[in-house]
């Protein structure tokens, strides 16, 4: 899987999630890194195909990117300022 792929698929995870029924009353921060856990699967398949001397600051930044990413699509879901 190449890592543009890698990225769309880790994205639709993080989007998919965020807009889920029920959540629109959890704090967002909350929310965001549930949403980063859910996608857990496709973040490590975007960390193998962009990191492939398994450096762990690379991994530790694109997890971080993810939790970041998933911010954003829980407001952008609620319709809310994405920062």
């Amino acid at each position: 899987m190449n890592i543009d792929r890698s990225y769309e698929a880790r994205d639709a995870c993080l989007s998919r999630n965020a807009a889920a029924d029920g959540t629109s009353t959890t704090d967002p921060a909350t929310l965001a890194h549930a949403v980063a856990l859910a996608c857990s699967t496709e973040t490590d398949k975007l960390i193998t195909a962009s990191d492939l001397s398994g450096d762990t600051k690379v991994a530790a930044s694109i997890r971080k990117d993810s939790q970041f990413r998933a911010l954003g699509f829980v407001m952008k879901a609620r319709g809310q300022p994405i920062f």
